[in-house]
């Protein structure tokens, strides 16, 4: 215990220390300050007002009404029961996509494995519910399937079956990226000792392979079952009667007026999806199996066994056509007059999108792109502050800063609406709110690549510019911003990217002043009106494309064209 206190007492004054040395420097305390302040108003604020909200009434005072009911309720137990049925049953298809793709890359000798990364990077360029989009328009009751070819006029694929289709097509990609990278880790030479000993493939794999990527495939699992309950979008889209945490949120808050009910579910949600992540965070990813090496001794010697590779790759090209062929459906349903009657060719869903609809397709663009640049200048700030100094309140910085990966966006939504509705700041109908829950979203990303990057600096560069004059400022701007401009132009692509995208958080937000395309998409599809759905869905992936276009561009004049933007 004793120890303990020592080894607190000498961090404490490590800290005080610092602390003195940066109140020298008013630039660098601004921005401790600054990001402090930011992060406490704009992200742990919202969250205690969705808590208090859920235990007050209107009048003022303390009540556990809202929880009675929300366990009483059975609309509301059937939405949790059906929130952790579709999570885990996403959870082990869309794992176990993402491996049999990731083993094909690493381990099997194919051609063209960088369809796999094109693949992987759609779900980040498009729609939240692009491809439950398609689905319909290949197997609802008017799908091509379904009603053209077979003649089916009863065919239903909204509810579960729809969703675990739609979900595990477009998460399957988050398990995929993690897991190709921890079984490029492996050392070939320990799996090659296995088969020098008489193991055979599958014994090798089973009690060899299988093992080390173990918490691989965990936080897999974890991350895709996040990602599965926290989605609003695709059980809006497709969902139909089955109600999950994050639609029920939406139907309380807005469709029943019952703010306090909404935030009760939103508490409700709130607590799932944080277990999760601390599980995933600080117990799976802790535990990794560690070879002797560190990292691949050699080149690792590719299967070509036929048995073994015509089976798993098949399966992947297979599955990888079906999803490429889902995209491709968008653009060309833009163009078809009235999809399931008349497949002639039209623009008149793009005259509607860029006549009627032309409003959200500006304020979308113009939103993301004054969020774009606050949110990759403050993803470095925060990342340079973590990675390289040392403070009071760095570690509330950097666990507010990451927090909104595991916060679901209807309960920033909600949070929002609580929190700025009211003085003594009210953003409630503004653009601001709207450019804040946009950074708020994107900021843990930028973090990410910020501090992956910084990681990777020798710390002596700074020192000496600080050791020759330069100010903290000067040092950041003139030396470690340049040091790291491919990570942070990427946190910029994905930002705007994120914002373009977005849907949950800002679905409560919009107002009549301001309107965004996903929230139009939404409206068609609920509407029926596939073809303009399908067009607004295009102009949003080719503005994309065109940002990801002109950041390499940008990228490649700056000297790192070798290091061009990839999101997968």
């Amino acid at each position: 215990m004793s120890r303990l206190w020592r080894r607190w007492s000498f961090d404490f004054s490590e800290d005080l220390t610092q602390m003195k040395k940066i109140a020298r420097d008013p630039i660098l305390l601004s921005a401790i300050l600054l990001c402090i302040v930011s992060l406490s108003i704009f992200v742990v604020f919202p969250l205690y007002k969705v808590l208090q909200q859920s235990f007050f009434n209107p009048d003022g005072t303390f009540s556990l009404e809202a929880y009675r009911l929300l366990i009483s309720s059975e609309e509301n137990l059937k939405a949790f029961s059906n929130t952790l049925l579709l999570g885990t049953v996403v959870g082990i298809l869309a794992t176990a996509v993402g491996f049999l793709f990731a083993y094909c890359y690493i381990y099997l000798a194919i051609r063209g494995k960088k369809l796999f990364n094109l693949i992987a990077m759609l779900p980040m360029i498009s729609p939240p519910f692009a491809v439950a989009l398609s689905i319909i328009l290949l197997f609802g009751s008017r799908g091509f399937i379904t009603n053209t070819l077979l003649g089916l006029r009863d065919a239903n694929i909204y509810g579960l079956k729809g969703l675990i289709l739609v979900q595990t097509l477009s998460f399957f990609p988050i398990a995929y990226l993690l897991l190709v990278g921890m079984l490029k880790s492996i050392d070939p030479s320990i799996e090659d000792a296995a088969r020098d000993l008489g193991a055979s493939r599958w014994a090798t794999f089973r009690r060899v392979t299988l093992p080390l990527v173990a918490p691989g495939i965990a936080n897999s699992f974890l991350l895709v079952f996040i990602k599965s309950v926290a989605d609003f979008a695709n059980p809006m889209a497709i969902g139909g009667n089955f109600a999950t945490l994050a639609t029920q949120i939406y139907i309380q808050s807005i469709g029943n007026y019952d703010v306090q009910g909404g935030a009760a579910v939103a508490v409700l949600l709130l607590d799932l999806s944080m277990l999760l992540f601390i599980v995933s965070k600080y117990w799976v990813e802790k535990k990794v199996y560690i070879t002797v090496t560190g990292k691949a001794s050699r080149e690792r010697l590719p299967i070509r066994e036929k048995i073994v590779v015509w089976p798993i790759a098949g399966t992947c090209y297979a599955i990888s056509m079906i999803v490429l062929a889902l995209y491709i459906l968008i653009p060309i349903g833009s163009f078809i007059k009235l999809w399931g009657i008349n497949y002639s060719l039209t623009l008149d869903h793009y005259r509607y999108a860029f006549g009627v609809g032309s409003k959200a397709i500006f304020d979308t663009t113009w939103l993301s792109l004054i969020a774009t640049p606050i949110t990759g200048l403050l993803g470095m700030v925060i990342a340079f502050l973590v990675v390289r100094k040392r403070f009071i309140g760095k570690g509330f910085i950097n666990f507010a800063s990451l927090l909104s990966i595991a916060v679901p966006g209807t309960v920033v939504g909600v949070g929002y609406i609580l929190a700025f509705n009211t003085p003594p700041i009210v953003l409630t109908g503004t653009a601001t709110l709207l450019v804040v829950a946009f950074i708020v979203r994107s900021l843990p990303i930028g973090i990410r690549a910020g501090v992956s990057s910084l990681q990777q600096i020798d710390p002596a560069i700074e020192e000496a510019a600080a050791d020759l004059g330069a100010s903290s400022r000067q040092i950041f701007f003139m030396v470690t911003l340049p040091l790291i401009k491919t990570a942070f132009f990427s946190g910029l692509i994905y930002a705007f990217i994120r914002s373009m995208t977005s849907i949950s958080a800002v679905i409560f937000l919009i107002t009549a002043k301001y309107n965004l395309i996903t929230i139009a998409v939404l409206d068609q599809v609920e509407s029926a009106k596939f073809g303009v759905a399908s067009a607004f869905s295009t102009i949003l992936i080719l503005i994309v494309y065109l940002a990801i276009f002109i950041t390499n561009r940008l990228l490649s004049r700056l000297g790192a064209g070798s290091k061009k933007i990839e999101l997968s």
